[in-house]
């Protein structure tokens, strides 16, 4: 019986770290408000939240991101699929300055949209033709996504020094 509550007491030591590694090694982000957009008797309203967050990889690039968000006694427990209607907005809001090398189709966020199956992800790619950055949100499924997305560009241009 001591070693299976010392199996437990490890497993249960793991996954706290996991949960801190994953909550914390993620592009910083934020929740800047929210409207509601149908009222529900039983648990929160519909709404749409917009959420903003800085590419980790670009400095002087920040994004926001807005997505419905299904209220009701579901969606308080977390239950609810979300629609996958989504669109984000990107802007340059310093010099920027690119840390790290950039891969096209590359993550920036992600959010869960149901329990399991369905992620929101925006994607980073880099037309260097046009020395542009291009930001893509949209909403996968594990065996079938939604064809719903938004686009937001941002050129890379000189930053006026203070």
């Amino acid at each position: 019986m001591k070693k299976i509550g010392m199996i437990l007491g490890g497993g249960l030591f793991l996954v706290v770290i996991l949960f801190a590694w994953w909550l914390f090694s993620r592009p910083e982000r934020g929740t800047v408000g929210s409207v509601s957009t149908q009222f529900r008797w039983l648990g929160p309203n519909d709404k749409i939240v917009i959420d903003g967050f800085d590419d980790p990889k670009v400095q002087g690039v920040a994004c926001h991101i807005s997505r419905a968000q299904t209220g009701g006694m579901k969606g308080e427990l977390g239950v609810a699929e979300d629609t996958s209607d989504v669109s984000i907005a990107c802007r340059q809001i310093g010099p920027i300055k690119i840390l790290e090398k950039l891969k096209d189709g590359e993550r920036v966020f992600d959010e869960k949209r149901s329990l399991v199956f369905k992620k929101l992800q925006v994607v980073r790619f880099f037309d260097r033709e046009r020395n542009v950055l291009v930001y893509v949100a949209y909403s996968d499924r594990v065996i079938a996504g939604s064809p719903k997305n938004s686009i937001s560009t941002v050129p890379i241009m000189g930053w006026p020094s203070p």
